[in-house]
This record gives C-alpha cells, structure tokens and sequence, in this order.
C-alpha cells in the first residue's frame, strides 16, 4: 500500500463506516418523526440536529473522502484524521444529545427486545454493569488517554497501516473512548455527567495534556518513527518523512486542541457567571397572611 512510487489517486469510498452514518441518520430522522417537540424547544433542537448531522459529516470525511487515501502517504493528514475522530465528531455528537431520539428511531420490538437483553439476561446485565464501570469519569479518561498513547507506539501504528481491519478497529478505538471522554466534558442529557463545572474545567485540560504529550514527543523526537511513512516512495508536496511527522504533531498541537479550549472556556465561564438570584418578596403589611 506504502511502497508505491506514485501518488495514489484521491477518491471517496464506501466502506463499514459510511453505511453506519447512513444508518444513524436514518435511526435520528425516523425517532424525529416520532418524538413530540415543544415550540418553545423547536429552535434548540434544530441546532441540536445541526451538530448531529454535522458528526456524521466530519465522519465520512474523516474515512470516507479522499483525506482517507491521503493519509496513506502523508502522515499529517493521518493525523487529521485522528482528530477529527478524536476532537470534532464526539463532542459534536455529545452537544447534539441524540440519544433518546435513536432510540425512538427503533422499532418497538427492537426496543423492547434490547431492553429485555440488558435487564433480564445474566450475559446482558453483566455488559452493562462493564459499560456501566467504563462510563464513570476515571476510567473513562485512562481509556481514551491509552489507547490514544498506545495506538501512537510505532510498532501498534505500523501494524494499522499494514492491516485494514487493525486500521478500523484504531479509529473505531479512538471514537468510541473519545466520545466516554466528551460525555464527562460536556452536558447530554439522558447521560450521567456527576462532575461539577471546576472538575469538568480540570477534566477538559487533563484530557487536552494527553494529546499534547503525543504532540511534543512527535514534534521533538530527532527521527522518522514509523517505518511506512519513512519509506515511502513519492511523498505529495515533496517533504521528508521528518518534516511531515513534525507537521503531523503540529496537527494535533494547535487544530487538535481547539475543542478543548472552547469546552474549557465555556466550562470556566459557567462556573464564574454569577448565580441569579430571586427578587426580594415585598414586606407584608400589618394584618396580611
């Protein structure tokens, strides 16, 4: 895949992950129609919609458009990838608050049949107390900062560019933590989010510091790391292997960080807005119950 001498072409393709955004979308439009929107709500949760179907957008550019054949030749544009898997669609996807609209997208026996998996049967109750476990802040945040860390180690990376399944499991991986991760950050109701504003705000940047680890070990590291990129054969724009990984660093660095300061700031400022307070009740007059 690597070794070619030519610029592989640009083009879109179709894969798992585009019929799974197709699939979503379906699922929101169907429980839409089937959920009852006050008017007072109509215009939050146009924009709510807006985010959702703008997840799914930056998904299929992330794996679907040609940044996908991009990626095999150029390193930064891997790393594009991995924050648009990363930093745009989960908290897109965590603001737009889907959750009980695709679930209302199912039939009513697929939602009866599920429920009855996951309340009745030992083998359900057991994956979601797991869920359940994974879901609460800590080990939410220790996931996503492993296997965001641990899918960077050269030789687990080489091995995704080598193997297309190792490849989608990495970024199914890097989503599916993330999106544990944003739940925490930002409020999205049905879902439990226990912290408070301050714990949130520390949440955002602990988070924020784990993908500026990868960016500074990236940035400084004096050689190529990973093997098919340093040994490709005709690399667009004509830079070295290093520079291209320096560039890569840079990706996540500055663009990588963006949603995270916007939560933070949005964090901070709900914590340090004053609380409004009722109105003093006017004094009763004598005589008055």
């Amino acid at each position: 895949m690597f070794a070619a001498a030519t610029v592989t072409p640009l083009s879109w393709s179709v894969d798992p992950a585009l019929v799974l955004t197709g699939v979503l979308g379906a699922l929101y439009a169907l429980g839409a129609r089937r959920t009852v929107t006050p008017a007072r709500a109509r215009g939050d949760q146009r924009r709510r919609s807006a985010y959702f179907y703008t997840a799914l957008v930056v998904i299929v550019v992330a794996l679907n458009s040609p940044l996908d054949k991009l990626s095999e030749q150029l390193f930064w544009a891997h790393m594009i990838q991995h924050v648009l898997l990363i930093a745009v669609a989960p908290p897109l996807l965590v603001l737009a608050r889907p959750w009980s609209r695709l679930w209302r997208g199912l039939t009513l026996d697929s939602r009866r049949t599920l429920a009855r998996a996951f309340t009745a049967r030992a083998t359900g109750i057991r994956v979601r107390g797991a869920a359940s476990a994974l879901a609460q802040p800590l080990p939410s945040f220790i996931a996503f900062s492993v296997v965001l860390l641990a899918w960077h180690v050269p030789s687990l990376f080489d091995a995704t560019l080598r193997s297309a399944p190792l490849h989608a499991l990495e970024h199914m991986l890097f989503f599916s933590t993330a999106l544990l991760l944003w739940k925490h950050a930002i409020h999205s109701p049905p879902l439990r989010a226990p912290l408070s504003e301050p714990w949130r705000a520390a949440y955002v940047v602990g988070a924020m510091i784990v993908t500026w680890a990868l960016a500074v070990v990236l940035a400084l590291e004096p050689r190529a790391l990973y093997a098919p990129y340093v040994h490709e054969a005709s690399r667009p724009g004509g830079i070295s292997a290093l520079a291209d990984q320096q560039l890569a660093a840079g990706v996540m660095w500055v663009p990588g960080s963006i949603s995270f300061l916007i939560v933070l700031f949005a964090q901070v400022h709900r914590w340090l807005a004053p609380t409004p307070t009722s109105p003093p009740r006017p004094p009763r007059l004598a005589g008055e119950h």
